[in-house]
Formats: C-alpha cells, structure tokens, sequence
C-alpha cells in the first residue's frame, strides 16, 4: 500500500460506466476518463511557512469528484489508482 505525503491523497477511480447512444456501444477507447472515485489513503495535511500542520478536508472511504486531467496514474498489484493533491479536488460526493 502507498501512503501519501503531506497534502497528497491516493484515488481509486470508480469505472465509466458503458454509454450508448442511439444503440450505439461507445468503444473503452472513447469513453473518458473517470472524473469521481474513492479516497484509498491521505498525506498528513499541508505544512504552512511557519512549519504548522493543516489537516486534509478529506479523509479514506470519501467519494470526490476531480478534474479530468488530474494527478498522476500509478498501479499497485495490477489495480489502477491516482495520486493527487488535494487541491485537484472539486468536491465530495455525498
């Protein structure tokens, strides 16, 4: 397991689910990226100047919604996670 750094939090993106359109299959290759997924894991909170600690908005089991382009794509034991700062993060899913 990867536990992230400072103001870092681990994502497993939740699968695209198969869309169609007018009967038609889109193939996996044109479906886009997964933009919500579960936090796995998070950092200890961003370090302020003065050496403070402050603790994350987010915490293990949140769903969130993130940018389409954000963090960066790493796999451990064959599944697919992202690793991302909290500021890459829209919001909560409630």
């Amino acid at each position: 397991m990867i536990i992230p750094l400072g103001e870092k939090v681990l994502v497993k993106p939740m699968e695209a689910k198969e869309v169609k359109k007018g009967g038609i299959i889109i193939p996996d290759t044109a479906k886009e990226k997964p933009q919500e997924g579960e936090i796995i894991a998070v950092g200890t909170g961003k370090k302020t100047d003065d050496g403070k600690v402050i603790a994350l908005d987010v915490k293990a089991g949140d769903k969130v919604l993130f940018g389409k382009y954000s963090g960066t794509e790493v796999k451990i034991d064959d599944v697919e996670y992202l690793i991302m700062s909290q500021d890459d993060i829209l919001g909560i899913v409630r």
